[in-house]
This record gives C-alpha cells, sequence and structure tokens, in this order.
C-alpha cells in the first residue's frame, strides 16, 4: 500500500472525473465506489444514495475523489505532473487533459475540465535543467517560458545552443 494518496474533492464530479482520468492513463482503473449513507449524507449535506467517494489508479498511483460539494475548489498551486517518455505522449496527453474545456497554459501546465492542474513535461527536462550547465539551462529555460505544450525538438536544439 502507497503511503500517501491524494484526494481530490469534487462538487458531484467524482465518478465522472475518475473514470475521465483513468481513460486518459496507462495501466488505470477505478477501484472502488462508495455512496453516502444516512450518517455521511446527515453530516455533509449530501443527498443519500449519490457517490461520496471514487478510489482509483493511474499508472499505479492511488487516488481518492471525494464528492464533497461546493466548498472547496482546486488551485493551481498543486498540480499533478506526468512525465512523459515522448513527445508523442505529452501531445496525448495535453490534447486529452485539454478536452471538453481545459485551460491551456505556460510551460507545460494546463487545468483540466474539473479544475485540476497538470503539468505535461518530457523527461529530459529534468536532466537538461538539472546540469551543471548554466549557460545551458538557461537557453533551455528561455524557449521554454515562450511554450504552453512542451516541444523537445526545440528544448533539445535549445541545449545544444542551436535555437
Amino acid at each position: 500500500m502507497q503511503k500517501f494518496t491524494p484526494c481530490l474533492w469534487f462538487d458531484g464530479k467524482a465518478e465522472e472525473a475518475a473514470k475521465f482520468y483513468t481513460s486518459i492513463f496507462k495501466n488505470s482503473e477505478v477501484t472502488g465506489i462508495s455512496h453516502y449513507g444516512k450518517a455521511g449524507s446527515e453530516a455533509s449535506g449530501q443527498a443519500q444514495g449519490t457517490v461520496m467517494t471514487v478510489s482509483f489508479r493511474l499508472d499505479g498511483q492511488d487516488f481518492l475523489a471525494l464528492n464533497g460539494g461546493p466548498h472547496f475548489t482546486f488551485s493551481p498551486a498543486i498540480s499533478f505532473m506526468a512525465n512523459c517518455e515522448s513527445q508523442q505522449e505529452v501531445d496525448r496527453l495535453w490534447d486529452q487533459l485539454t478536452e471538453g474545456g481545459g485551460e491551456k497554459g505556460q510551460c507545460g501546465w494546463l487545468t483540466d475540465k474539473f479544475g485540476v492542474s497538470w503539468q505535461i513535461v518530457p523527461q529530459m527536462l529534468g536532466k537538461v535543467m538539472l546540469q551543471d550547465d548554466d549557460e545551458k539551462s538557461e537557453r533551455v529555460m528561455k524557449e521554454l517560458m515562450q511554450m504552453t505544450k512542451i516541444e523537445i525538438k526545440t528544448l533539445k536544439l535549445a541545449a545544444k545552443n542551436r535555437t
């Protein structure tokens, strides 16, 4: 069992969100659904019999989605970083997570239709940025700051000083 499980608070869309996310990420599944009983309904103000929580797994990472009502919303202060192996994976995740009303941000950040923030980044970015070559890192950062969806080819050219 993993030690930490992110719990995402939704206003009635926990099951829809879990199904959306599990349709996008490989090796993913909804692992359980619970419903509000009398005690939970009275405490939360949610209708008895409606979906309370949805447990799901995205590529081995467990999550819990809670239908807690309109009291809290998501913020970009917390995001989920998807480390991608290829441009094809970056493109696919970017397109699917922005589908249906998601907002495209800067430097690989996006907000999906449920308001959850994601960072869709190639694994190579961390390798380039964490080197002891400040000039290379600066060139890559300059290119990165101009992007919405990250383009690996452009970053590699910047790393080689060929932009």
